[in-house]
């Protein structure tokens, strides 16, 4: 399946999800099914947070990041809306992370995960704009498609402890995680968001797939560069080796 996560309007570039469906198609990525768009399925977080409202899970919040000293929305707060009331204005809403407490979990690549959920605070599940927040968002929408594995980048592992609660909370199913190693510059940046992060340009696909099953260690076979895009696809999926980024948090993009 695919999902295109687009709940901040504002900052959606116009024609960005057509070309990120072109580039999919490119290098060989196929989906069952239509797209599904979060901007689409906003009844079902409205649902959701009237459910963890009307369980004394989630409360409005006045507190700006000024207020507590944040450069994001990710967490570090320290609760001071829970009882007390916010200030006048626009408020967001938090989930109560600290009464769905969950213990550690296995990561089938990063092992034992123990990650202390009281330290991350109370994570803001709709924003002070009334937009819904990415946290409350994938974990619905992850239970409302049937996801059963979640793999994604290492960054992430702090907000597996927010989703897992979530999902208790909301009765959730739990899937099974695997966080990937980030590929990264020798200064520590993600290649993601660095100057040498390039799109994949026509008739290179399969030289980009190549490298990164090599960048993978995945270790694919030298005459495959050339290949056509689906024999590389073949020999991935066949060839897949979990076992070679076993706790592994970051890989060198050279």
């Amino acid at each position: 399946m695919l999902r295109m996560e687009d709940l901040d309007g504002a900052r959606a570039v116009p024609g960005a999800a057509d070309a990120i469906l072109r580039t999919l198609e490119a290098l060989g990525f196929a989906w069952d099914g239509p797209v599904a768009y979060q901007s689409q399925r906003l009844d079902l977080y409205r649902e959701a947070i009237t459910q963890l409202t009307a369980s004394s899970l989630a409360y409005p919040c006045s507190c700006t990041r000024r207020d507590i000293g944040a450069t994001d929305d990710t967490g570090g707060y320290s609760g001071t809306c829970r009882s007390v009331p916010g200030k006048p204005g626009p408020t967001a809403t938090r989930f109560r992370a600290d009464l769905k407490p969950v213990g550690p979990f296995i990561d089938r690549l990063q092992g034992p995960v123990d990650i202390d959920a009281s330290a991350l605070g109370d994570p803001i599940i709709r924003r002070r704009d009334g937009l819904y927040a990415y946290q409350l968002a994938v974990v619905v929408d992850d239970a409302d498609q049937g996801v059963t594995d979640v793999v994604r980048g290492s960054d992430l592992l702090p907000s597996t402890c927010w989703q897992r609660s979530l999902q208790r909370a909301l009765g959730y199913p739990e899937p099974r995680y695997a966080h990937l190693p980030l590929v990264c510059e020798p200064d520590g940046a993600k290649l993601s968001k660095s100057a040498r992060s390039v799109e994949p340009l026509p008739g290179t696909a399969t030289a980009q797939l190549w490298r990164v099953l090599s960048i993978l260690r995945q270790a694919p076979p030298p005459e495959l560069e050339r290949a056509p895009v689906p024999e590389l696809w073949t020999w991935a999926i066949g060839h897949w080796r979990l076992g070679a980024l076993r706790g592994m948090a970051s890989l060198p993009a050279d």
